[in-house]
């Protein structure tokens, strides 16, 4: 898995990888995205990346509530 993300972050974005800082919180062109991928090919968001490929990390204290507000909606 570490290998694939790897591999993601190196080729980019496109039509299926959007990176998204979201450091302490999702932004709202997360859930742009997410409609956009399930009404095309599907795709990877990777939380934590800047739009460069640099790997600016999420808040460990907020990844809970990340994921919980992602499921609700």
């Amino acid at each position: 898995m570490l290998d694939k993300l790897k591999q993601l972050i190196r080729d980019g974005e496109g039509l299926t990888v959007e990176f998204k800082r979201c450091e302490n919180e999702l932004a709202n062109s997360v859930y742009e995205t997410v409609s956009s991928f399930s009404n095309r090919y599907g795709g990877y968001i990777l939380l934590g990346v800047e739009d460069n490929g640099e790997i600016s990390g999420v808040n460990p204290a907020n990844i809970e509530k990340m994921k919980r507000i992602l499921l609700i909606r």
